[in-house]
């Protein structure tokens, strides 16, 4: 099974990120071909192409875009969400610092079809390279009259600014972003229909729309080659259309970013990887830290689609597919992912704030080898407690992936709660990956989920 590079087709063309190169190999036809369109029309495309978000929620991308006001009254802004702080992924990394131009191109026909006046893309604070990279093409970008004013002669204004965030995984969540962006604290909103939604009051009360990294830089393309193209890659699936970035890591011989049509199967996607390193498979998280995990036999029929893996009980997420093998400690997996949640709880929210805490510690109690019989059932009872109960998914990304791994691998706490160790503790591979003695609380850092951005591209070979 070959890649579909469609993202990534020239991704590894020297200078890439630069303008000349970046035209050369066809860019910013898209954006010429959309201005001479109705702006109707190029969200029309939108809708034909089936394009759904590529940030974890799989909405169609075309209801945000048509539902921004057709008036003009406000302003309109377009915010390109490029925080990408789920562990285990990394596709909006290489689309930033190889891709920026692509990037940009979608920023500015998004900017177009929804009426803005701005775009913002806030990057993840880390992402220092990205940085620089992005605003280098957008510098580029006004130079080739492709923003400021009249762009292209068609009487269309735009400007476009980079943001950076401060580090905080709860400012991916898009209502916290915009407060982050607007200089407030990084913590969500409420949400419809108790709030409006950012289409009609977002960044300072204005119509906003909010799209992934990979979503928008998926926008050139489609408006190119047209929707009915783009909607015809994955057609085999029942809803997924076009490829999808995934980022594989953890036990697999060539870890990095690999781009997939939606149809192919989850074990294709690892064999592209080189296939599992160090042992047999175990389980497999396909979409990130958040997602609950699949068991190596459940692995093996699973289709990469939106409705496909939601059927296994998991879903695409952001696409950080992360890989174990027969020599992991699902218990201890499970504290350093709870672990990793408690850190980054904003704390706006009791369920959340409170019940990510008692996880961790629960689940260090299990480690430390005190763990009691009723702690996998209180575990759960935190689980559903925290599930569906706070302003944002970040109580649910915490819930999920704990009650999937008691689910599919109880016997796993069962026996470190009788025997007081894990149930690989005797095999020499446990040795570098076990718990320290003394556990340092919430400081998720000292354990990586992946084997870093850089060794992980670098990796694919």
């Amino acid at each position: 099974m070959a890649e579909y590079k469609l993202l990534t087709q020239h991704i590894d063309v020297p200078d890439f990120y630069q303008m000349q190169v970046y035209e050369s190999l066809g860019g910013y036809l898209g954006l010429k071909k959309a201005v001479e369109m109705e702006r109707q029309e190029v969200i029309d495309e939108i809708k034909k192409s089936g394009l759904r978000g590529r940030g974890g929620a799989g909405f169609p991308a075309w209801i945000k875009w048509n539902g921004i006001p057709k008036d003009t009254s406000k302003p309109h802004y377009v915010i390109c969400n490029s925080d990408e702080g789920e562990p285990g992924t990394f596709k909006d990394w290489e689309l930033m610092h190889k891709a920026p131009h692509q990037l940009v191109e979608g920023m500015i026909i998004a900017g177009y079809a929804t009426l803005a006046k701005a775009g913002y893309i806030y990057i993840r604070g880390e992402y220092v390279e990205c940085a620089q990279r992005v605003r280098h093409a957008i510098d580029q970008a006004y130079e080739a009259g492709y923003l400021g004013k009249n762009i292209l002669g068609k009487g269309f204004d735009y400007d476009l600014y980079v943001h950076m965030g401060a580090g905080s995984y709860e400012c991916g969540e898009e209502s916290a972003l915009m407060s982050s962006l607007m200089g407030e604290r990084g913590q969500p909103r409420l949400k419809f229909p108790h709030a409006p939604l950012p289409t009609i009051a977002g960044v300072w009360n204005c119509p906003t729309l909010i799209n992934n990294c990979e979503t928008l830089s998926v926008a050139p393309h489609v408006i190119n080659n047209g929707g009915e193209w783009y909607a015809q890659i994955g057609a085999s699936t029942k809803n997924s259309r076009g490829t999808k970035l995934f980022s594989v890591s953890g036990h697999v011989n060539k870890p990095g970013n690999y781009e997939i049509e939606f149809g192919t199967s989850l074990m294709e996607l690892i064999e592209l990887a080189g296939g599992v390193s160090g042992g047999a498979l175990k389980a497999i998280i396909p979409g990130g830290s958040s997602m609950p995990i699949l068991p190596a036999d459940q692995c093996q029929d699973a289709i990469l689609g939106y409705e496909e893996l939601m059927e296994k009980g998991t879903m695409v997420g952001s696409g950080g597919c992360m890989v174990l093998n027969e020599h992991s400690c699902i218990v201890t997996f499970a504290w350093r992912t709870a672990e990793f949640y408690a850190h980054e709880s904003c704390g706006k929210c009791t369920p959340c704030r409170e019940g990510t805490r008692w996880m961790v510690q629960i689940l260090e109690r299990i480690l430390q080898g005190k763990g009691r019989p009723e702690d996998i059932e209180l575990l759960l009872e935190v689980c559903d407690q925290i599930d569906g109960r706070s302003f944002c998914a970040l109580g649910d990304a915490a819930a999920w992936p704990v009650r999937g791994m008691i689910k599919q691998f109880r016997n796993e706490f069962e026996y470190f709660i009788e025997h007081g160790k894990s149930i690989v503790a005797d095999r020499p591979e446990w040795q570098r990956m076990a718990p320290p003695k003394h556990y340092e609380r919430y400081n998720p850092m000292r354990y990586d989920y992946t084997y870093g951005i850089e060794r992980a591209l670098a990796g694919k070979g």
